[in-house]
């Protein structure tokens, strides 16, 4: 491990905590395969396989969901234990659990569920036999998310559903998608939300990708024509779905951060412009490029602090999002793109090729034909979560009383 993937952590830990990720550090690097973590370390793209395999093994230890009530494999661990846990996973190159399951439906489910919607989706959810896809996101309905219109009509003991979500991620590998669903359309547009589990293989359910500008199709459309859905799908109480929305969207902004995964990538930067020969000896060596460098190093160390200040003093058990996350969420974000407009800068025009050039393939550092497609890909990390001008608005508000 280099200097830098230590930088500030060990310093602000305390001994139980620095020997709580020692513990972590040795369980991924030893019990995660160690082809799955080097194709994640170098950017290449995770295959379903990959990260199922990885969150089952997560799951067998308890490792899965650990913000998750202990009943259904949650662990009694302090805010600061949790960010160990995501911040060495990430720093191992170990996929991390995939988020619709692990933070978004399942936390959702485990606060607000009966007892029978816990025990009929955590189990599977925690271990990944169901693979929720997020239905949140609509053509006219984005950064003003209660503005959505597809509706769930109640009619005996099923809600008829019909609408449009876009934007879903992975959705062409989702068993079930967690819907918000606008249930009462008389009143005000947060008030008639509801949150609806909609297994996509029932009739009315269509999927279609999105063809995106960095040559893949992640995101996709997904259609509901007269979809039936059973009343006993419904999470929690009719009509207060946008109460766990924003709490769902404060679980994600924490974790959005990716500070762990940021520093790997900042490394593989570096290690790039190692590699990359000049006139005056490498890129490394060129002042400007070290600037840059040493500003992100600065700013991602910032960040960290600012987590572990905010875990800190953050209620255990919160069911409630907390709004400094969106400092976070904000920071975070901006960073990630810094690192992928680098990575990017590093390869050069050699990587505007990256299509279907195998020789240029080989001039470059091990995975850095990847730094094109990821840098576009990272254009959406400043908009899903909730935009920067999101995330403005609500510091703004919640924390600055402005």
């Amino acid at each position: 491990m280099s200097p830098f993937e230590r930088i500030g952590m060990d310093n602000l830990l305390s001994a139980e905590e620095l020997e709580f990720a020692e513990k972590m550090r040795h369980f991924y690097r030893t019990e995660i395969p160690e082809d799955i973590r080097f194709r994640n370390a170098i950017g290449q793209e995770m295959s379903k396989d990959d990260i199922v395999t990885t969150q089952r093994i997560l799951n067998k230890h308890g490792y899965a969901v650990p913000n998750w009530s202990q009943e259904f494999g949650g662990q009694d661990w302090t805010p600061v234990q949790h960010h160990i846990w995501l911040e060495e996973m990430q720093l191992a190159s170990v996929p991390t659990p995939l988020p619709f399951n692990a933070s978004m439906v399942g936390p959702v489910i485990d606060t607000f569920g009966s007892q029978e919607i816990k025990e009929r989706f955590l189990p599977a959810t925690a271990n990944l036999d169901i693979w929720w896809s997020q239905g949140f996101s609509e053509p006219n309905a984005g950064s003003d998310l209660a503005s959505l219109k597809t509706s769930a009509v109640k009619k005996g003991d099923t809600y008829i559903v019909n609408g449009q979500k876009t934007w879903t991620t992975l959705g062409q590998y989702g068993d079930w998608i967690f819907n918000l669903v606008r249930t009462d359309p008389n009143v005000k547009k947060q008030a008639g939300i509801s949150f609806l589990l909609i297994d996509m293989k029932t009739p009315g359910v269509t999927v279609r990708p999105i063809q995106l500008i960095d040559g893949g199709a992640e995101v996709n459309e997904v259609f509901f024509d007269n979809v039936e859905v059973p009343v006993e799908n419904l999470v929690g109480e009719e009509n207060k779905g946008w109460t766990y929305a924003k709490f769902l969207l404060g679980n994600e902004r924490t974790g959005i951060a990716r500070i762990g995964q940021s520093k790997v990538a900042l490394a593989r930067a570096k290690a790039y412009a190692q590699a990359t020969k000049t006139s005056a000896g490498t890129l490394l060596d060129d002042p400007l490029f070290a600037a840059r460098i040493t500003k992100i190093e600065a700013e991602l160390t910032a960040l960290e602090f600012t987590q572990l200040r905010v875990l800190s003093t953050q209620e255990k058990g919160m069911d409630r999002p907390d709004p400094r996350s969106s400092v976070l969420k904000l920071r975070g974000s901006q960073i990630q793109q810094d690192i992928t407009e680098l990575l990017f800068d590093v390869v050069g025009p050699q990587g505007l090729d990256f299509v279907d050039s195998d020789e240029v393939r080989k001039t470059l550092p091990h995975g850095a034909g990847d730094a094109m497609p990821h840098y576009f890909n990272y254009r959406k990390v400043s908009i899903y979560g909730g935009s920067s001008e999101v995330q403005r608005s609500i510091i703004s508000k919640a924390i600055l009383g402005l």
